[in-house]
């Protein structure tokens, strides 16, 4: 068997000691993966098509309704930090297994709520669910997987994160156009149900007793608040995150408002820009066949923060109308594709032996940080300047972060591959 290099905590898969896990075992566990990764935006965005029928149903007020959405973000945001150090504690199947139950049993509630407050408090615990599927499946990639080859997973994954959001309204749609608002979580159930006897068949544990740490919560968490290269680089995340939110948060009202798109005009603009984010995350798997991570974190981040800027000066002067918007802010989506990736591979990469910690840690603020640009378009007036506004701040914020905390250029160059050697 060829020499490969050794993790810091290797996976315990059931195989024979020091094998190589099979290239179709292998296929089938990223794809597993890849299913919990869009529990969470299949959560957040399929049942947003039904808000206004909600509204009727409930005999709630627009605002109330748009509460239920805020409760799923609360329990993905807070659910990460406490699932993750608990899968550092009791391996990851177990908490993984038990997140996705309590999501499948908040859907089901969820079908028959009888008011708002009994949907908004179950919407809480869908996202707590979900966030145990988000943040174990980023530890177990870093279980598995280092260096490049965990940059090069994580595209693969922001593929999910990219196209779910795009498909779960649609699905969201088609669900209504044959039953009501309930029938919606009956689909969350069943998607549930699939990814959990999925998890059940086909993950392995992946962290093997030894290297498991109870007790030890508070001083993961110190620890990782005293690494200054990781906190840079989740704050890093963070900002790359605000400024796409800040594009989902004012896109809307700016292409349908202020340039009079069509809601079909605006689903393919906003598209345009989805497929933008998604291909650049596809693309930084190339890229990685000849620089790192960090090289491709730091370039990517400089470009953004010109296209950032151009957008920003067009936006203010009126130059090339909806074009003159769309080709620099689709640049900087294409550049926040290719920041996505790299900068939690960087991250995750320094702290294998707490990885759900991390992991959960770097969630929780991407979360955070980049839902805090929703309302920040708003304040700045909610037009096209305004979201300009914040997606440039964004990029900057980002781009000086990195640079000024994290330093790049100080940073080892991870250039090994896949080691998935199983150790018992």
């Amino acid at each position: 068997m060829a020499k490969t290099e050794t993790l810091t905590s290797p996976p315990a898969i059931d195989l024979s000691p020091g094998e190589l896990i099979p290239t179709g075992r292998r296929f089938r566990i990223v794809l597993v993966l890849g299913f919990l990764t869009a529990l969470g935006p299949l959560t957040i965005d399929m049942y947003l098509p039904s808000l206004p029928t909600i509204t009727t149903d409930l005999s709630a007020s627009a605002a109330s309704v748009q509460l239920t959405l805020t409760g799923t973000l609360v329990g993905l945001a807070f659910g990460q930090l406490i699932v993750g150090p608990l899968s550092d504690a009791l391996g990851r199947r177990l908490p993984l297994l038990a997140g996705i139950a309590v999501h499948i049993l908040a859907s089901i509630l969820c079908v028959i709520a009888p008011n708002l407050a009994v949907l908004g408090t179950l919407r809480v615990l869908q996202g707590l669910g979900a966030a145990a599927a988000a943040v174990i499946a980023m530890a177990i990639v870093r279980d598995l997987f280092n260096g490049l080859a965990a940059a090069r997973l994580f595209s693969r994954l922001m593929l999910v994160v990219g196209v779910a959001p795009i498909l779960a309204p649609t699905i969201g749609g088609l669900v209504l156009e044959w039953t009501s608002w309930r029938g919606v979580f009956v689909v969350l159930t069943v998607a549930g149900v699939a990814i959990m006897a999925a998890t059940a068949l086909v993950l392995p544990e992946t962290l093997p007793p030894a290297a498991r740490r109870s007790g030890q919560v508070l001083r993961d968490y110190g620890r990782l608040f005293t690494d200054r290269v990781y906190v840079g680089l989740i704050l890093v995340a963070g900002f790359a995150f605000s400024a796409l939110f800040a594009y989902v948060s004012g896109s809307s009202f700016v292409f349908q408002e202020e340039y009079g798109l069509s809601e079909q005009q605006f689903a393919y603009v906003f598209a345009g820009g989805a497929i933008g984010l998604i291909g650049a995350t596809q693309f930084n798997v190339r890229l990685l066949r000849r620089w790192s991570p960090q090289q491709i974190l730091g370039g990517s981040l400089l470009a953004g923060v010109v296209g950032g800027l151009v957008l920003l000066v067009l936006s203010i002067a009126d130059i090339g109308g909806l074009v003159g918007l769309l080709v620099p802010l689709w640049f900087v989506l294409a550049m926040v594709g290719l920041a996505m990736p790299n900068a939690p591979a960087i991250a995750l990469s320094r702290h294998g032996e707490a990885a759900g910690t991390a992991a959960a840690l770097l969630g929780a603020v991407q979360f955070g940080v980049g839902a805090l640009a929703a309302p920040l378009v708003g304040v700045f007036g909610g037009g096209a300047v305004s979201m300009a506004i914040v997606v440039f701040g964004g990029m900057a914020a980002a781009t000086i972060t990195l640079y000024a905390v994290v330093r790049p250029r100080q940073l080892p160059v991870e250039q090994f591959d896949t080691p998935i050697v199983v150790a018992h």
